[in-house]
């Protein structure tokens, strides 16, 4: 059974658990069907996606024409979103802008470039948790393929993990869909999920469970890494 945190007329949102596909794997159905099974809606569409690895806040549509709005609401940008995630080694810089083009690696991996013709841009916070590991915060304004697994890389410190892309092995893979904000109608939806799953989070800053308040740093891009 999907977790289902919001059923609204117009939408679900469900809190995903890692390990599962979107998409169907083999025998196994994806999320899309088994929620489509589980609530009898047949016009259901997902509107964003969630790696396999990745746990948290996953938004699906009820009908095309809310399919069709949330889908604008993402291609120009008012769709805020904010993700967990832990490392076992510390970055390069512990706060900032992470910025590269996103350039096709091998066996379906990808990698970020020094150049910045159409950069993905990722904004984060991180501290310690103990044991070596390292807590992010991260808040994408671009929605790339793997974009938050090869930020994180770039800066050093994998996703624990995370096996493609160089990540410590664990539990499961450490990334998780915290937060998502965003306005429907003139009503403005804030949602966040901590993680409810995995033994390597640790304690949650408590500066962190509003995201959205947070002095989110830009300035210059950390460096991109080209390996």
């Amino acid at each position: 059974m999907m977790d289902i945190l919001l059923n609204h007329p117009r939408f679900i949102v469900i809190n995903k658990p890692a390990g599962q596909g979107f998409h169907r794997e083999a025998a196994a159905p994806g999320v899309l069907a088994l929620l489509r099974e589980q609530t009898g809606l047949t016009d259901l569409h997902g509107v964003h996606r969630l790696d396999t690895l990745t746990s948290g806040l996953l938004l699906f549509a009820k009908g095309g024409d809310t399919a069709a709005t949330f889908g604008q609401l993402f291609a120009t940008r008012r769709m805020d979103k904010c993700y967990l995630a832990v490392s076992a080694s510390k970055p390069t810089k512990k706060q900032g802008l992470i910025s590269g083009d996103m350039v096709r690696s091998r066996n379906g991996s990808w990698r970020l470039a020094p150049t910045r013709e159409d950069p993905a841009l990722t904004r984060f916070f991180s501290t310690g948790v103990g044991n070596g590991r390292r807590l992010f915060l991260l808040r994408p304004l671009t929605g790339r393929t793997h974009q938050l697994r090869v930020a994180l890389k770039s800066l050093g410190s994998p996703i624990l993990g995370d096996a493609r892309y160089g990540g410590e092995a664990a539990d499961r893979g450490y990334l998780h869909a915290y937060a998502l904000r965003f306005t429907l109608e003139d009503e403005t939806f804030s949602l966040c999920c901590p993680p409810t799953s995995g033994t390597e989070w640790g304690a949650l800053p408590t500066e962190w469970h509003m995201p959205w308040d947070l002095p989110w740093p830009g300035g210059k891009p950390a460096s991109a890494v080209v390996e």
